[in-house]
């Protein structure tokens, strides 16, 4: 049975660069935690934190493992956290040529199986989110459950503003300066992902979907993942945008907390 907890950016998510905690610890460039493994071709990045259950951390477009640096250490304290840098991100290679949600999708399964991890539950923000639905529906008994904020499953209007749209067909058309990354990673917004909501129906382990009530993807389309997914649940933050993990990281981080462990 669906249930709706009801706790009545610009363009891109939020990243706080070099953001470190009272702990001294910067998320996303500490050796002590630091990993590369080889998939599809590719080092990938990731930090390990704590011990227990494994819970998989993916962040958003342009990002990095500093995305969650406000998640990191709450989390630590009841799992063991296994944040990455996707691929053509942070510390993680890869080629503008080749990038999408189902490839780097791909590269987080590849990981678990090296990490010989059988499952986990996984928590994505905006482009991570998209990843984690991907990863729920390709390889599914790898996703115990899943937590995703700010996710869309198609790349128009009916999901993000006409104003949005603009600006990333504006910067891939006519900057001329930016790395070829930085294009090929807004081009891939423009063109992805392209999920029928009928695909949903796919994804068999609970999921909780999240958003801001002034995040950049639709409310309507946010509600109508959580309307296609069997076992879903849905939480709307008031007064929150489309970053509101590191905006009202407490709520975030408790909200989660209690769908992992119920």
């Amino acid at each position: 049975m669906k249930k709706i907890i009801a706790f009545l950016l610009f363009l891109f998510p939020c990243v706080i660069s070099g953001f470190a905690q009272s702990n001294g610890v910067v998320y996303g460039s500490n050796s002590q935690a630091g990993h590369y493994a080889s998939v599809n071709g590719i080092k990938l990045y990731y930090e390990t934190y704590g011990s227990g259950k494994p819970l998989i951390m993916l962040h958003g477009n342009g990002g990095s493992i500093n995305a969650f640096s406000k998640q990191i250490p709450f989390f630590e304290k009841y799992y063991q956290v296994i944040a990455i840098d996707s691929r053509l991100q942070g510390k993680s290679g890869g080629s503008p040529d080749n990038i999408s949600y189902d490839l780097m999708a791909s590269d987080f399964c590849a990981l678990l199986d090296q990490l010989h991890i059988e499952s986990a539950y996984v928590l994505g923000w905006s482009d991570g989110g998209i990843d984690g639905i991907i990863m729920a529906m390709k390889c599914p008994g790898k996703v115990k459950k899943l937590a995703v904020s700010g996710a869309n499953t198609v790349p128009d209007s009916t999901a993000l503003s006409n104003a949005d749209l603009m600006q990333m067909k504006d910067f891939v058309a006519h900057n001329t300066t930016a790395p070829k990354k930085d294009i090929a990673l807004n081009k891939m917004m423009i063109d992805q992902p392209n999920i029928p909501f009928a695909d949903l129906k796919q994804i068999h382990c609970p999921v909780l979907v999240m958003a801001g009530d002034h995040d950049m993807i639709k409310p309507e389309h946010t509600l109508k993942i959580f309307q296609s997914i069997p076992m879903a649940s849905l939480c709307i933050f008031p007064d929150s945008n489309h970053g509101v993990c590191q905006q009202h990281p407490d709520l975030f981080n408790e909200t989660v907390l209690r769908f992992l462990t119920k």
